[in-house]
């Protein structure tokens, strides 16, 4: 009945569609499912009283002639007009009473209820025609030959209750796209369906105490009225037999029903895992079953929203800091760190503001800082933050790496490579220097940001001053440069030492071979 495995079945089976087909389609499929199958089954459940009462149950045979009115005329009528013309009716008027669920209409608590309670409400109109045929059949064959009323009362109401118990499961299952649309709101406060152990224990009572009960009727009315051991063997055995088959069969669909809700979310999980957050799974089962299907997406929301702060959290304070954040209860202060320090300052920045709109000049700088974060990301660096016109990369913290002087050098050359093909609107001053500074997270407790102080910083920045009047516009200090490693140490020469602006102490700088030669003023 269900292929759970399929993954394009989000309701459990390929039978029962897609939760975006249209409400045409999705009525026609719920009344085909519903009526089909229950017409199916009570003919089945006729044929079978039929054979019981005449060939399996002890008793008095009805295969006389003075039943034969009953037999031939009254049996098919009844079948036809009642059964047939009932259940279309009973389907019929519940798909009426469910129609807002086939024309996408918002379901009211008390839709939501009347949709849980439709398989109950189909099983009660299958009690009520089997209720009738009880009362029609044993009364008439009662009339005619009062000792058949036992084995007649017997066999329709074991038929009756066996039959209902199945279109009951068939119910629940032909209705979950409509139980799916009530419960995208949530469950009613008030339960309309039996939970797992109510199920459960409906499922025994009719598919093994009430055949094994017939058992023993059968067992006590053989002891009022001894009958052949050759016929009461034949009603064991076939009896018997039914009971398996039934117990089987309504055992089956059971854990049919059961296990599809599990599969859905174990499906969902493996996206999940798979770092798909985007997982959902569809609410169609009123029991436990469907509160495990909304706390599966109750989790799937959390998990969504968490990585979405995650990554604006990232992408304002930098994936690398978010990360250590995260692992770790931020705390202020910091640590001594060995780094390397990348300083991106425009050039002619005032003009550009005055002879441009506010709105051009954002996406000019937008596409300027593009360059930098690509190629600082790209290098293992870490960019710390953005001053106006001005970018501050470093390269070994919060992450380390080996060669962080390295890193920085060749993301310097690439991004002034990069600035000249794809932002030529704009020029700027980049400088790297490399020292000792403290890394860790300054300000308040209650506002703090991970940053780096130090001389690498005040160093990198005041060799950006300098890059604006040296061809290539790209300086870097000698010690950044002694520090690197010797396969990015080939693509720099030492230049002229200076004095930088607020330091003592002469710097020597470095730029790459490409440049011409470095000016000698001090900055």
């Amino acid at each position: 009945m269900q292929r759970s495995d399929v993954p394009s079945a989000p309701l459990g089976s390929w039978l029962l569609g897609s939760t975006d087909e249209s409400p045409l389609r999705r009525r026609i499929r719920v009344q085909l499912l519903l009526t089909a199958p229950l017409l199916i089954t009570n003919l089945i459940g006729a044929g079978l009283a039929i054979i019981l009462i005449g060939i399996v149950v002890p008793g008095p045979s009805i295969m006389r002639s003075e039943f034969a009115l009953i037999n031939f005329i009254a049996v098919p009528v009844f079948i036809v007009c009642v059964f047939l013309v009932g259940l279309l009716w009973g389907t019929k008027r519940l798909m009426h009473d469910l129609r807002w669920a086939t024309e996408d209409t918002p379901p009211s608590e008390e839709n939501q209820r009347a949709a849980l309670r439709g398989p109950w409400r189909l099983t009660r109109v299958q009690l009520v025609l089997w209720t009738v045929a009880l009362a029609t059949f044993t009364t008439l064959y009662g009339i005619v030959d009062a000792d058949t009323i036992p084995k007649v009362l017997f066999t329709i109401a074991f038929s009756g209750i066996t039959t209902c118990a199945f279109c009951y499961l068939l119910s629940e299952f032909a209705l979950r796209p409509i139980a799916a649309r009530a419960l995208e709101s949530g469950a009613p406060r008030k339960s309309a369906v039996l939970g797992l152990t109510g199920r459960t224990i409906l499922i025994w009572v009719l598919g093994s105490g009430v055949p094994v009960t017939g058992l023993m009727i059968v067992a006590i009315f053989s002891y009022i009225r001894p009958p052949q051991w050759q016929d009461l063997a034949i009603s064991i055995l076939v009896i018997g037999g039914i009971t398996l088959c039934v117990g089987l069969g309504l055992t089956y669909i059971n854990i049919r029903s059961a296990a599809a809700p599990i599969r859905s979310v174990r499906r969902g999980m493996e996206q999940v895992t798979r770092g798909d957050f985007s997982a959902q799974v569809v609410v169609y089962d009123g029991t436990e079953l469907g509160l495990l299907q909304t706390g599966f997406n109750r989790m799937a929301e959390g998990l969504r929203e968490r990585e979405r702060i995650r990554d604006l959290f990232g992408r304002h304070v930098g994936y690398d800091v978010a990360a250590n954040a995260m692992r770790r209860n931020p705390e202020l202060g910091g640590e001594e760190r060995d780094v390397s320090v990348l300083f991106v300052d425009v050039i002619g920045s005032t003009t550009i503001a005055a002879t441009n709109s506010p709105t051009d000049v954002v996406t000019l700088l937008n596409r300027f800082f593009d360059v930098i974060v690509d190629e600082v990301d790209a290098h293992g660096g870490f960019v710390n933050k953005f001053e106006g016109d001005a970018a501050l990369a470093v390269f070994g913290a919060p992450t380390r790496i080996d060669d962080h002087a390295g890193c920085a050098l060749a993301a310097a050359r690439k991004i002034q490579v990069r600035l000249c093909a794809e932002v030529p609107e704009i020029s700027a001053g980049i400088g790297v220097a490399s020292g000792v500074a403290v890394a860790g997270n300054v300000g308040a407790r209650e506002r703090f940001e991970y940053t780096v102080i130090g001389d690498p910083v005040n160093e990198a920045a005041r060799l950006s001053e300098v890059a604006k009047n040296v061809p290539g516009n790209l300086a870097a200090s000698g010690r950044a440069l002694a520090t690197a490693s010797e396969s990015e140490r080939t693509h720099w020469v030492t230049a002229d030492s200076i004095v930088l602006r607020g330091r003592t102490q002469q710097t020597v700088l470095a730029v790459p071979v490409t440049s011409v030669e470095a000016p000698n003023t001090s900055a």
